[in-house]
């Protein structure tokens, strides 16, 4: 039974992804607001497909940077769900079978870590993401964790990148709860929507496994630095992760 489940789930996952990427073929959307609103749809469908639920605790950002802490590719999904945003990522991402094909039709910004002209093209592509009015998302921590940390130390290269562009920077806490079905399979955050060791399609076989699961994004107000931290980009990580951490307590609703 568990097999038949994991297939049926996976040909809805694919018949989702399906849809959309016909949709945009036909639709064609040029602009980055456009492909953007595209990823929101096909996130949904996607996470529809696995019953995975979402809410939001606070105001959700609409413009400036956002930044939260990174535990699996879903994030993306979740955050791209919420409403059409701009990522910034890992050139990795693009090299990821199907993911990171659609990362690019949706207009993410890639980061090549210690590529001469790496920080000025990221620069560039967050200011386009800015003037186009839409949330540009960035994971800090640089990877994922598989929770012995709630939140790992920060990079500041984007940070400062996001200061000096003058855009207000968010700070969001990504929880996942698993279903009661699931805990008492004995079923984890960490073993099982976490990406840890396994190979992606270890993973990907082992998630389409789980009944359902919930996810909350949790938003504050835009940080405010100290004039130091302008000044320093480490002391800028140091605090914009401070205050990331100071919102992952989960709210009494969803």
């Amino acid at each position: 039974m568990i097999v038949l489940h994991k297939l049926w789930r996976a040909l809805k996952v694919l018949s989702a992804i399906a849809f959309h990427l016909a949709k945009l073929i036909l639709t064609r959307p040029r602009t980055r607001p456009q492909r953007a609103a595209w990823l929101t749809g096909l996130c949904r469908a996607v996470l529809h497909a696995v019953s995975v639920t979402c809410s939001t605790a606070g105001h959700v950002p609409m413009q400036g940077a956002v930044i939260a802490n990174h535990i699996s590719y879903l994030d993306i999904l979740i955050h791209a769900a919420t409403r059409p945003c701009v990522f910034v990522s890992a050139i990795e991402t693009r090299k990821l079978p199907i993911i990171g094909w659609i990362s690019m039709m949706a207009g993410t910004v890639y980061v090549t870590r210690g590529a001469g002209g790496s920080a000025e093209k990221a620069a560039e592509g967050m200011a386009k993401g800015f003037r186009d009015q839409l949330p540009v998302v960035f994971f800090p921590e640089g990877t994922t964790g598989i929770g012995d940390e709630p939140v790992m130390p920060f990079r500041s290269g984007l940070i400062a990148q996001a200061l000096e562009a003058g855009a207000p920077i968010t700070p969001g806490f990504l929880t996942y709860t698993l279903s009661p079905i699931d805990l008492a399979r004995g079923k984890s955050v960490r073993n099982d929507v976490a990406w840890g060791p396994q190979t992606l399609l270890a993973h990907l076989w082992n998630f389409l496994g789980l009944h359902a699961f919930h996810a909350e994004l949790r938003f504050a107000a835009p940080i405010a630095f100290s004039p130091a931290a302008y000044e320093d980009r480490k002391l800028a990580a140091e605090q914009a992760r401070a205050a990331v951490l100071s919102i992952r307590t989960p709210s009494l609703t969803h």
